[in-house]
């Protein structure tokens, strides 16, 4: 997709700065989705069509089709109102990966058995924690009076 996005960006002849501008989003953004370093999140390419109705998002996201809507009137329909719960639902199948609507909630998984100690703050869930086969080589506590404590 970034590749597209950079042929969309000099088919308009804009730059990038120009493009995150326009579309309000961070310079950074722009940069990081044309560096293929992140890929594009629902917000941003939902903000893309806002600001380039004639720009067909079918063709920046899969390669389909031709970087440009047909002008005819007929071939795009108006968008119809859509609930924002069925909004949010397609974008997380926006990249037709589906794996997020099985996963559980927050809510859903137990806390950790771990208790911290007294005035100590809470430990990361399990799953924050280190792989199998590896192991910790330090850690660094920050307390209050700005300073820190290194453990081996």
């Amino acid at each position: 997709m970034n590749q597209r996005l950079q042929q969309f960006l000099s088919a308009e002849n804009i730059s990038q700065a120009q493009f995150a501008d326009s579309i309000d989003v961070a310079r950074a953004s722009v940069s990081h989705v044309l560096a293929g370093r992140n890929r594009p999140g629902y917000d941003f390419i939902r903000s893309i069509a806002e600001h380039y109705p004639k720009l067909n998002l079918e063709w920046l996201i899969t390669g389909k089709g031709k970087m440009y809507k047909q002008d005819s009137p007929a071939a795009v329909p108006a968008p119809a109102a859509v609930p924002v719960a069925v909004e949010h639902a397609a974008a997380d199948s926006l990249f037709g990966d589906s794996s997020f609507a099985n996963e559980e909630k927050e809510e859903d998984i137990p806390a950790s058995p771990v208790k911290a100690a007294p005035g100590a703050p809470e430990t990361a869930p399990a799953e924050d924690l280190p792989a199998a086969g590896r192991s910790i080589s330090r850690i660094i506590v920050f307390y209050d009076d700005n300073t820190y404590q290194e453990l081996k």
